[in-house]
């Protein structure tokens, strides 16, 4: 062999040799950038990390699995339930022809968008603050709908209460519209239109971080799980021995919820981005057309997730510090409508759905869930502030008014 042959030879192989550990680095950076730094950044994924914590020691394994079952069969299989139900009426209106109707009969728009706002969830508030922004709709109506709209506390409240849940809304709408109207006729304020709404709020709605697998997974989980959880959720309210009917101990039931309810949390904390606030407080938004089945199974895990957040709060208080939460709150008195009307300021679902928790642990009074169900807006203030940031300002001050107005009258005179 040529010594030129075997110095090109060399040659050839330091080069393969050299391209190797380049073309291996850039994959592995590539792979990290795409999959390892969202991960790191994704503040939802906080959520598990303290459930797994709290499970490594043995001073609150137990109290933490005990509130991962009852979260799980006592709140999230009820509200999948009612949500899919919702969502399979639903999902087919269509907001433009609700935008024609409300343009076509302004005499009914602050009380049809009252209504809109008191259905479950944020969609009807959503639609009415669109329109608006488009010039369809009056500030009255956005008014109406953001005052009678509870967002996705009313299916928790639905699903354990739902007496109490049809007094809310039947006041929330009555209340939302009687402002409504009040405002149209003192300060009907018309924000400067924008000509690409509809495109802005897609910009600022995009699920860009929205993991397609996690939320199709999520979507397959809830659809193998939701039956028998429902059936085993019934047979517990009924306080049925399901253990004994099931051959299995009590122990083993609630561990099974428990690992149910951890699935879930991680499957909420993969389908977004949980870069902000607004990714953690509210529900993940899905691409048109939207299927029930996925917008039930994220719309749970959302849920679910800010329930789990008040039970170990709630329990975890009295584990730590001895606290007694509901004996706090209660020594508050007055004061503690006053808070739960300001946290419902907090754009949203996720810090309402904490008091409404805390209502239904009797931690809360029911004025003070009445005053949060006025003032809170929901997801709706979301594309509200980003289309027209006075108009959601102000609209936010006119809805404050009757909630201070009904959630300490309604202190007062019965509570």
């Amino acid at each position: 062999m040529s010594t030129a042959s075997h110095t090109s030879k060399n040659a050839k192989a330091l080069e393969r040799d050299n391209y190797r550990p380049r073309f291996l680095g850039g994959f592995t950076q590539g792979l990290i950038q795409s999959t390892l730094y969202p991960l790191l950044a994704n503040k939802r994924l906080l959520m598990p990390l303290l459930v797994i914590t709290l499970l490594t020691y043995n001073s609150t394994r137990s109290v933490t699995l005990s509130v991962l079952s009852d979260a799980y069969f006592q709140v999230a299989a009820f509200v999948y339930a009612s949500l899919a139900l919702y969502y399979l009426a639903t999902l087919r209106v269509s907001a433009d022809a609700i935008g024609n109707y409300m343009k076509t009969h302004p005499v009914h728009e602050v009380g049809l968008s009252a209504l809109l706002g008191a259905l479950p969830g944020c969609g009807g508030a959503i639609i009415v603050v669109t329109q608006y922004t488009r010039g369809v709709t009056s500030f009255g109506a956005v008014v109406a709908v953001l005052t009678s709209t509870m967002g996705d506390a009313a299916f928790l409240l639905l699903a354990q209460a739902p007496l109490d849940a049809l007094t809310v809304m039947a006041v929330s709408v009555t209340v939302g519209a009687a402002t409504g109207l009040v405002v149209n006729k003192f300060h009907n304020y018309r924000a400067p239109e924008t000509v690409d709404s509809n495109e802005e709020l897609q910009n600022t709605d995009k699920p860009k971080a929205l993991s397609h697998k996690a939320a199709s997974l999520s979507k397959v989980f809830w659809m193998i799980v939701s039956l028998p959880s429902l059936a085993i959720a019934l047979a517990l309210a009924f306080q049925l021995p399901v253990h004994s009917y099931l051959a299995i101990s009590e122990n083993t039931l609630t561990l099974i919820g428990a690992c149910l309810c951890i699935a879930s949390l991680v499957l909420w904390s993969l389908c977004g981005s949980g870069s902000g606030y607004a990714s953690v407080t509210k529900e993940d938004v899905i691409p048109p057309p939207p299927k029930w089945q996925e917008k039930a199974a994220l719309d749970t895990q959302f849920v679910l997730a800010w329930v789990i957040l008040a039970f170990l709060i709630f329990e975890l208080s009295v584990v730590f510090f001895g606290l007694d939460i509901a004996g706090m709150l209660e020594a508050m008195g007055p004061g503690l409508v006053g808070l739960a009307i300001v946290i419902g300021f907090l754009p949203g679902c996720g810090p309402q759905i904490l008091v409404t928790s805390l209502y239904l642990n009797g931690a809360v009074p029911f004025s003070a869930q009445l005053g949060n169900a006025i003032s809170n807006d929901g997801d709706a203030l979301f594309p509200a502030i980003a289309l027209s940031p006075k108009a959601a300002l102000i609209a936010t001050v006119y809805s404050a008014i009757p909630a201070f107005l009904v959630g300490y009258g309604y202190w007062y005179l019965f509570e």
